[in-house]
């Protein structure tokens, strides 16, 4: 039975976080865009792998590795400067928005590139990551299948794969894909055991997604993304204490928005009431997502009240 949609719960990411929906994160090295200019490469001119080409390829792919965009968008500017192009450059460039954020310049770069034997597969990955980002989910489940088809070892389109099974609430599937992140060469195992973790979270396996995102801040402690799916984790057991607990750089009233809202999920609205209110507290300012979210958490205890069946919540 099709059940009627109410206001989206908002949680706030200046913990930061980046990601998609209440805390599932794509990382595959996106970064928040960088102020540099960049240069598409452009594709009047003939593509070819020359030496120079290679070598810069292999210097763009190291800055990328070590998140240095702006050296690697330096690089490519100075190359299409220069007349040097090849498809591996501008597969690299289309990496590159995609670490920028900018993923219809990353499309513009990347699908022309599916059809080059030699970067269909890594164009095809960064081809749906980017329309997974952009909400384009259908062409995005079909880019990254074939990716995987292709080159099975690609640990961002099996990710990435994931999370679009996620939102098909194709649970088996979903598991299968973070699976093989996990064991591709090269995987950023805590971005995937985080991932992993969001998908236990959805179907409230909490000790199963509590564990991954303890894995995966033993990984990296600076992954934000777990730490903030940990406490929400946490609060929907109903550890509001240990769930607010904060530090210094923490935005406690982020914190206590995200809690508030666990809280009203799990449907102990009275704690809600109070987290939210004192999230708002707090921000020393208007907070309108905590504020929607005090709505939305009324909203729910109406409803309960009332006897009406529980809403879909889309994450």
């Amino acid at each position: 039975m099709t059940r009627a949609l109410v206001r989206i719960p908002r949680l706030d990411w200046k913990e930061p976080v980046r990601g998609a929906g209440m805390g599932l994160a794509i990382l595959m090295a996106l970064a928040p865009p960088q102020a540099s200019a960049f240069s598409l490469l452009p594709h009047s001119k003939p593509a070819t792998a020359s030496s120079s080409a290679i070598l810069i390829a292999a210097r763009v792919q190291e800055a990328l590795d070590e998140k240095r965009y702006v050296d690697a968008g330096e690089m490519l500017d100075q190359a299409a400067v220069d007349g040097i192009h090849s498809p591996e450059l501008t597969t690299l460039n289309g990496e590159l928005q995609l670490a920028r954020g900018h993923f219809d310049d990353a499309l513009a770069l990347l699908t022309p590139m599916t059809s080059d034997p030699g970067q269909k597969a890594r164009a095809l990955q960064g081809e749906g990551i980017a329309l997974s980002m952009l909400g384009r989910s259908d062409k995005a489940l079909a880019a990254l299948k074939s990716a995987t088809a292709a080159d099975p070892t690609l640990w961002r389109a099996w990710n990435a794969l994931g999370r679009e099974y996620d939102l098909r609430r194709q649970w088996d599937l979903a598991m299968d894909a973070y699976q093989k992140a996990l064991t591709a060469p090269g995987a950023d195992v805590a971005a995937v055991l985080n991932n992993r973790g969001y998908h236990e979270l959805l179907q409230n396996q909490l000790d199963s997604a509590s564990a991954d995102f303890v894995a995966a801040l033993g990984k990296n402690p600076a992954l934000a993304a777990a730490r903030t799916n940990l406490r929400i984790t946490l609060a929907m057991e109903g550890h509001y204490d240990r769930a607010s607990m904060t530090g210094a750089g923490d935005d406690r009233a982020a914190v206590l928005n995200n809690i508030g809202l666990a809280a009203a999920m799990r449907g102990d609205f009275v704690e809600a009431d109070k987290l939210l209110n004192e999230a708002i507290v707090a921000k020393g300012a208007y907070y309108a997502k905590a504020a929607d979210n005090l709505q939305f958490a009324r909203d729910l205890a109406e409803r309960k009240s009332a006897g009406t069946p529980a809403a879909n919540v889309v994450p």
